[in-house]
């Protein structure tokens, strides 16, 4: 079967590459609570394989207030940061208004991509829960670039984290490795590569009923829907 190509008018017209940071500890404690203290956007114009725009803004966490030492060597974000931020609804109300002054889900199509299953199905879940807001539907299906990339340069999953993945294509880290907008644009630096090499990246992760599911590589390709603040939660 003939695969459309890359440059055809069906694939997506941008990619919404997110790497998200949360609060942590040291061995994170397995009844640690993460919250989202950065929320940045890579904007990936796919027909100019280029970096278009991007969004970055940090966020207040409300359960743990208090930035653990190891979070702030971590991640490079300073308690003064996060106490200056908004609270999480806050944040996500200026990235959907960010991205529909961008025409995402409008004007032009779009998919969200991510590092791992884990911003969607860890993160951005249990944030919403947090915050007392449904899921947002614009983030239920995403690509997962590890996956994408594993299966498109048969690596085996201990070969695709972000530091090797960037090796292993002759790249370096560029920028401050845990800071969510470097390490989301280096994402991006993996995904240009990928689809210059002739990889028709795709949504490959779900969200259902609160569960990650998987997409099939032969599911129709359908760029994500135009953003909107989630309602909340009774």
């Amino acid at each position: 079967m003939q695969k459309e190509p890359i440059n055809g008018d069906s694939y997506y017209d941008y990619i919404c590459v997110v790497d998200f940071e949360a609060t942590c500890e040291e061995g994170n404690p397995p009844e640690f609570i993460h919250e989202i203290i950065e929320f940045p956007i890579v904007l990936l114009n796919t027909r100019t394989l280029e970096i278009e725009d991007t969004f970055q803004q940090y966020v207040k966490p409300e359960i743990n207030p208090k930035l653990s030492n190891f979070c702030i060597s971590l991640t490079g974000i300073t308690q003064d940061i996060v106490d200056k931020a908004d609270t999480f609804p806050q944040v996500l109300q200026n990235v959907i208004e960010w991205m529909k002054q961008r025409e995402l889900g409008t004007k032009y199509s779009y998919s969200m991509l991510t590092d791992g299953s884990w911003d969607m199905s860890k993160f951005l879940n249990i944030q919403c829960r947090i915050s007392r807001i449904k899921y947002p539907s614009f983030a239920k299906k995403w690509i997962n670039i590890r996956k994408s990339y594993g299966n498109f340069y048969k690596v085996p999953r201990n070969q695709t984290k972000l530091t090797i993945m960037l090796e292993k294509l002759g790249m370096n880290y560029d920028g401050r490795p845990h800071s969510g907008l470097d390490d989301s644009k280096n994402i991006a630096r993996i995904a240009i590569r990928m689809l210059q090499d002739g990889c028709e990246l795709r949504v490959n992760e779900r969200m259902h009923a609160g569960q990650l599911m998987t997409v099939s590589s032969s599911a129709p390709l359908e760029g994500a829907p135009a953003p909107q603040m989630p309602r909340y939660r009774n």
